[in-house]
C-alpha cells in the first residue's frame, strides 16, 4: 500500500496561482503519476498525468495551457503548478500513482488505472 500526502492547496483569485505538492515513500515513486480533481457534486476529473520518467505528459482539455505537471524523483516529489485560475477549478485535487509506466491516452484519465492515492488538497477559486 503506497501512502500519498498532498498539500499547497488553499483560496486563490480569479486569474491567480497555486502550486500543488504531492509525496510519496521514495522506493514506491517509480510509476506514472497523476492529478485528479472533483468538485461537489460532480464525478472526479484527470487533470495531468506524467511519465515515469518525466517524459510523456497528458493534460485534461479544460487545463491545458494553464497548467503543468513535473516531478522529482529524487525527493519522491510530485507538483501541479496552476496558473490562471478559474472558479471552475475549485475542487478537491487528488495524486495518484498509477499501475503502469507511461500515460497510455487511452486510460491515464480513468480511475481504475490507480493503485494508491492521496487523502486530497482543497482548491478554492473566488473573488
Amino acid at each position: 500500500q503506497v501512502q500519498m500526502r498532498e498539500s499547497g492547496g488553499g483560496l486563490a483569485r480569479p486569474g491567480g496561482s497555486l502550486r500543488l505538492s504531492c509525496t510519496a515513500p521514495a522506493d514506491n515513486f517509480d510509476n506514472a503519476m497523476a492529478w485528479f480533481r472533483q468538485a461537489p457534486g460532480k464525478e472526479r476529473e484527470g487533470v495531468a498525468c506524467i511519465s515515469k520518467e518525466g517524459v510523456d505528459i497528458e493534460y485534461g482539455d479544460s487545463v491545458k495551457g494553464r497548467f503543468t505537471i513535473s516531478r522529482d524523483n529524487a525527493a519522491a516529489t510530485l507538483y501541479l503548478q496552476m496558473n490562471s485560475l478559474k472558479p471552475d477549478d475549485t475542487a478537491m485535487y487528488y495524486c495518484a500513482t498509477s499501475r503502469d509506466g507511461l500515460c497510455y491516452r487511452s486510460r491515464w484519465w480513468k480511475e481504475s488505472t490507480y493503485q494508491a492515492w492521496g487523502q486530497g488538497t482543497e482548491v478554492t477559486v473566488s473573488s
